[in-house]
């Protein structure tokens, strides 16, 4: 059992940053794939980004690439989100997933196991 907690979201204008945390329980966390997801109102899940159980292997959805980053410290127990130049379209929910999957870093969502409650962004233009 893992639980999953997400911080670090807010209001923040266009072109601006925020970085995303996830602190995960339990003593396992580097056994686990983690991904983020995101959910804007009216629109379905999408995948944001996700790093392999090491951080050695990282996958980002085309929309976010060269601007969001994910990274992990297994040390902490906790994975990142740095997102760069948001723009109003990145407005949405984001939650922390993790995998159990010991390969790559998954991008679906059904591929993952348990999952944060979420943090709010919204970037105004």
């Amino acid at each position: 059992q893992v639980q999953l907690v997400e911080s670090g979201g807010g209001l923040v204008q266009a072109g601006g940053s925020l970085r995303l945390s996830c602190a995960a329980s339990g003593r396992t966390f580097s056994s686990y794939a983690m991904g983020w997801f995101r959910q804007a109102p009216g629109k379905e899940r999408e995948f944001v980004a996700s790093i392999n159980w090491s951080g050695g292997t990282t996958y980002s959805a085309d929309s976010v690439k060269g601007r969001f980053t994910i990274s992990r410290d297994n040390a902490k127990n906790t994975v990142y989100l740095q997102m760069n130049r948001l723009k109003p379209e990145d407005t949405a929910v984001y939650s922390c997933a993790a995998s159990q999957l010991r390969v790559g870093a998954p991008s679906r969502w059904y591929d993952y196991n348990y999952w944060g409650q979420g943090t709010q962004v919204t970037v105004s233009s």
